[in-house]
């Protein structure tokens, strides 16, 4: 898995939303200066797709929420059909 270090600058990070039959690609990503940013960038990710989706938590029980860098490697995995803590 790939991490963000300190003192390396920012970095483009890409929201994928990915199931077993569909995807939703991100085709231009954010720029995020660390670990802390990535993850309330996520957190906002999902709170808007919970949001703005007008059908019910089991229509996302198949997809998940993948974050990768510039380069297509996977930072974070999050499954969308569970609800948060």
């Amino acid at each position: 898995m790939a991490m963000l270090r300190r003192g390396c600058g920012a970095m483009r990070c890409f929201f994928h939303l990915v199931s077993t039959h569909d995807q939703i690609l991100d085709d231009s990503g954010l720029e995020v200066a660390d670990l802390g940013a990535m993850h309330e960038q996520i957190a906002r990710a999902i709170h808007k797709i919970r949001q703005d989706d007008h059908h019910n938590e089991e229509d996302w029980r198949d997809w998940q929420l993948n974050v990768v860098d510039e380069a297509g490697n996977l930072l974070v995995t999050i499954p969308l059909g569970t609800q948060p803590a």
